[in-house]
């Protein structure tokens, strides 16, 4: 099984190593514009086989998208990251062209490819993925509810002083600090409702906590985040390349699920070798149906932006 990553910075990078560290992937192949900077990354990862014992592949390459040929799955991480002070919505008109051009290369060497797409804004990025190349839906997935959910379940545990890998947590909705919903009311612990341990007012600052998760680490850092994104792209496509039929919110092209049409947004999917293979429908609340429903007009709002790239 091959993945290509296009983007060797700090998530690139370190999903490429998550991948080759777990075994995912036989191959993975880092494709990057500065030159050297991909192969650079490549054999550093390459030179922790011999101490980590895994025997995956990977290799470098600038810009030359004939390399990638063959992939099963394809993640893009292209694009400039947040800086402080900055939303992911501000990106949209840098990183857009770029995504546009990298998913429109890829699949002139791996025309039945799974992209991912983990460019910011994510929701955004991966509309323009689909609408742009006019591949299946179920072959474009955007990354972000996977990382949120992950950091929502961290919050959890902290508050719970309880282990992540016992709780079971989902954020859906758009992937941006006042657009993503953390579900509190269905989480759980080993089965319990998290309800059952917490109080409100304790859930409420966990959700909040969840939503500025990105944020907080960018002011914190002075750049985005990445070993959590790059575990969380690596959850992805394990799941992915393993068939595994793991559920994971992503980000989908929904066609009346949820009650909305022509966005992608995060809601929760089963996700096996064919990509998306379905869409689970939970049952929303009222207060959940309310809060989805401005999340995807926020989303729609920012796709406006596409409209002369779309063209």
């Amino acid at each position: 099984m091959k993945v290509t990553i296009v983007g060797a910075g700090n998530v690139g990078a370190t999903c490429a190593d998550v991948i080759s560290y777990r075994g995912i992937a036989s191959e993975v192949v880092l494709l990057d514009i500065k030159e050297g900077f991909a192969e650079g990354k490549a054999l550093d990862i390459m030179q922790c086989a011999t101490n980590t014992g895994f025997n995956t592949k990977v290799s470098g390459v600038t810009n030359d998208y004939s390399k990638t040929a063959g992939s099963d799955v394809v993640v893009i991480t292209s694009g400039i990251p947040r800086k402080p002070g900055m939303t992911r919505e501000e990106l949209i008109g840098i990183n857009a062209g770029i995504v546009k051009t990298v998913a429109e290369n890829v699949l002139k060497y791996s025309p039945n490819t799974i992209i991912v797409v983990v460019s910011n804004p994510m929701d955004t990025m991966t509309y323009l993925a689909l609408k742009a190349t006019g591949v299946p839906k179920n072959r474009i997935i955007g990354m972000g509810g996977a990382l949120d959910s992950s950091r929502f379940r961290t919050y959890l545990s902290l508050a719970l002083d309880k282990p992540a890998n016992d709780i079971s947590a989902m954020v859906i909705g758009g992937h941006g600090d006042t657009t993503m919903i953390p579900l509190t009311r269905l989480a759980s612990y080993n089965g319990i409702p998290v309800t059952e341990f917490l109080s409100e007012e304790v859930l409420q600052k966990v959700a909040a906590d969840t939503m500025v998760g990105g944020a907080t680490l960018t002011g914190l850092l002075g750049t985005s985040a990445w070993y959590a994104p790059g575990a969380s792209v690596a959850y992805l496509v394990d799941s992915i390349l393993n068939d595994q039929k793991k559920m994971i919110a992503c980000s989908v092209f929904v066609e009346g699920e949820y009650g909305q049409n022509d966005i992608c947004i995060g809601v929760p999917c089963i996700i096996g070798k064919n990509g998306v293979e379905e869409i689970l429908d939970i049952q929303l609340n009222d207060q959940e149906k309310a809060l989805f429903a401005k999340s995807a007009d926020a989303v729609r709002g920012m796709n406006d932006a596409l409209k002369s790239i779309l063209v």
